[in-house]
């Protein structure tokens, strides 16, 4: 596995200093965000001068995108914000291939109308659900016409929330153009850390060969989701990356819910945990 990360965890001018600050750190592979170019993760549009300038600027310097993240609320309460977020996915999807990659990443939504990574109790209900669906099959759409993967993140907060109900979900939809992110922080709520081990074999069981791209943050007794970097916490990276290894993944690694000045411990300590990895592996 190689290491990657998000693109806009460095806030420059230009996406090629974006790009020169990620380098400097020995990585070459990006989630990228359109919010490294001044625009908002999903547009109204986006203009051709710019697709080609961001594609330029990865080639010279021989990096990859892999992943863009597509993110908005698909089961948001107001039908008009999810068709807006609808129409701004294909605007997204449009240009992905001019871009260099064809994963899209999407979160699954809350009812949560100010928030979409805040927990609702309406989450559970069957309409929220049948939101969802619909939502995914306008979406699915879109992949399909411009030749890219969506890749849902099941997360804590999410209607989607659990392996078992991403996979229920994978497999309703039954569809080689949606597939998933795993990060194995999302899955596991701070007063579930006793319980991590059976919540990685159940994720890994379930959703092992649906896995296109994988993260890595971590996870505190003491923190909100998504706001620990790798190494800060108490996510079992050891067995994380050992079953991610043994899924057959071999995509990148990419690191987020970090500040800039963590990043070279965060990096340092993912490389010392996968050569334990691949030294295991040997």
């Amino acid at each position: 596995m190689e290491i990657g990360i998000f693109a806009k965890t460095f806030v420059r001018p230009t996406v090629g200093e974006t790009l020169d600050a990620v380098a400097e750190h020995g990585v070459r592979t990006v989630q990228f965000n359109l919010s490294c170019v001044g625009l908002p993760t999903l547009p109204d549009a986006v203009d051709p001068v710019v697709v080609k300038s961001i594609r330029r600027a990865f080639d010279e310097r021989g990096m990859t995108m892999a992943a863009i993240s597509g993110t908005f609320n698909m089961i948001n309460p107001d039908r008009r914000a999810r068709a807006d977020g609808l129409r701004r996915l294909g605007v997204l999807a449009s240009i992905c291939h001019d871009l260099g990659t064809n994963v899209i990443t999407l979160c699954t939504g809350t009812r949560d109308p100010d928030d979409m990574w805040r927990a609702h109790p309406d989450n559970q209900a069957p309409t929220a659900r049948g939101d969802l669906a619909a939502t995914l099959d306008r979406a699915l759409l879109y992949a399909e016409q411009y030749d890219v993967t969506l890749a849902i993140e099941p997360e804590v907060n999410n209607v989607v929330s659990t392996a078992d109900e991403a996979r229920r979900l994978l497999e309703t939809f039954n569809t080689s153009r949606l597939r998933l992110v795993l990060d194995a922080a999302n899955l596991i709520r701070p007063i579930k850390l006793p319980y991590m081990s059976a919540i990685l074999n159940d994720a890994f069981s379930l959703l092992g060969s649906y896995i296109v791209l994988a993260h890595a943050k971590d996870v505190s007794r003491d923190g909100a989701p998504g706001k620990t970097a790798p190494g800060q916490g108490d996510l079992d990276f050891d067995s994380y990356l050992s079953k991610l290894a043994a899924s057959g993944y071999k995509g990148p690694l990419i690191i987020h819910g970090l500040d800039e000045s963590q990043v070279p411990a965060s990096i340092a300590f993912l490389r010392e945990k996968l050569a334990a990895v691949g030294a295991q592996a040997g």
